[in-house]
C-alpha cells in the first residue's frame, strides 16, 4: 500500500487553512485534518520550549511526499517545520480507492 499520512504542526488556523486548501486544491492530498490545541514541548537552541499548535494530518500517496514537503516549506513560517510521513499499513478498500482517486486527478 502506498498511502501515507504526513504530520505537520503549524502555529495557527490561518497557516493550517492555507496549507490544507493548497494541498487539496492541487490534488496533492485527498484530505487534511486539523487538530487544534496541540501542545508541543521541544528543545530549540538549547532552550526548553512549549507552544500551542495545530496538527495537520495529511492523507496522500508516497509519490507526493516531496511536492508536499516543498509546499509546506514554502508556506510555513517555521525555520524547521515538522514534516513526518507515516505509512498507512491498512485501511478499508473503499477509503484507499477514494484517496487514490482524489490525488490522481
Amino acid at each position: 500500500m502506498d498511502a501515507i499520512v504526513i504530520y505537520c504542526t503549524v502555529p495557527d488556523k490561518r497557516i493550517a487553512q492555507e496549507i490544507s486548501k493548497y494541498l487539496v486544491k492541487h490534488h496533492l492530498a485527498a484530505c487534511v485534518s486539523a487538530i487544534d490545541k496541540v501542545e508541543s514541548v521541544f528543545s530549540w537552541d538549547g532552550e526548553m520550549e512549549k507552544e500551542k499548535e495545530i496538527l495537520l494530518m495529511i492523507k496522500t500517496l508516497r509519490t507526493n511526499f516531496e511536492k508536499i514537503r516543498d509546499v509546506i516549506s514554502d508556506l510555513h513560517p517555521y525555520n524547521v517545520p515538522e514534516i513526518i510521513a507515516l505509512p498507512i499499513v491498512d485501511c478499508s478498500k473503499e477509503y484507499h480507492q477514494w484517496l487514490i482517486h482524489e490525488v490522481q486527478h
